[in-house]
């Protein structure tokens, strides 16, 4: 019987080499790259004093998300959205899932009338651009919430809890963390985790894209995505505590 061996040769437990840099923007009131081994996303969160309109008057705030891949961020060059006037599918279901994510660890009401936009750019992708986004995003939105606070604009931390995301899938008849495309594209299933750093979770996306699979192995996907959220909510606080 042949030893499994990933195609990164990391073991089905491990990360990708991570690092989550902050301060990357000069303007921005929070900035971060977060690097998933070879995948790239710039995050930055930038500060209105402002709601929507269906949200004056109501004394809360509002955390929304903005998510794209610029073109040569994939082996060959696609062509930007604003081109044809609209966005993707894909696109509009990964900024939604950004901001459920981010605005399921803030209270509104402690972030008063204001509105934060977070900007996922993929510079680089290699697999799991929305875990990485979700991740550096959380780090940029945690910074503005900081500049905020350190600006007299709110008087309280707005963020209850911190939130990151990360792959899991089957390949070849292995659960394994954080997939890079080399095993997300030719993964028997495929999922996405998005989790608070107080245990809980937030959002699962999950398909069998070869098979359907099982209640132990979606255990088994759930428990390799909460040891890799761990480690992403310490590489949070360090970046953060470091900024």
């Amino acid at each position: 019987m042949t030893a499994f061996t990933r195609p990164s040769k990391r073991e089905p437990n491990c990360l990708r080499d991570i690092v989550l840099e902050t301060g990357v923007n000069r303007y921005a009131e929070g900035s971060c790259i977060a690097k998933f081994g070879n995948t790239h996303v710039l995050c930055t969160a930038t500060w209105t004093g402002d709601v929507p309109r269906w949200m004056k008057g109501s004394g809360k705030g509002w955390v929304t998300a903005e998510y794209g891949m610029l073109p040569r961020s994939t082996h060959t060059r696609n062509r930007r959205e604003a081109a044809s006037g609209k966005q993707g599918g894909r696109t509009m279901e990964i900024q939604r899932l950004i901001g459920r994510a981010f605005r399921s660890v803030t209270d509104l009401k402690a972030l008063g009338e204001n509105q934060i936009t977070i900007d996922c750019d993929v510079l680089q992708a290699d697999g799991g651009t929305r875990t990485a986004a979700i991740t550096g995003g959380y780090v940029a939105l945690a910074l503005a919430c900081r500049y905020l606070k350190d600006e007299g604009i709110i008087t309280s931390d707005p963020l209850t809890a911190q939130a990151a995301a990360i792959s899991c899938g089957i390949f070849q008849d292995v659960p394994v963390l954080d997939l890079d495309y080399a095993e997300d594209s030719s993964a028997m299933v495929d999922a996405n985790f998005v989790m608070s750093s107080d245990g809980a979770i937030i959002e699962v996306q999950g398909t069998g894209e070869e098979r359907p699979f099982t209640r132990a192995e979606f255990n088994a996907l759930t428990d390799l995505a909460e040891k890799g959220c761990n480690e992403l909510f310490a590489l949070q606080k360090a970046a953060i505590g470091a900024a």
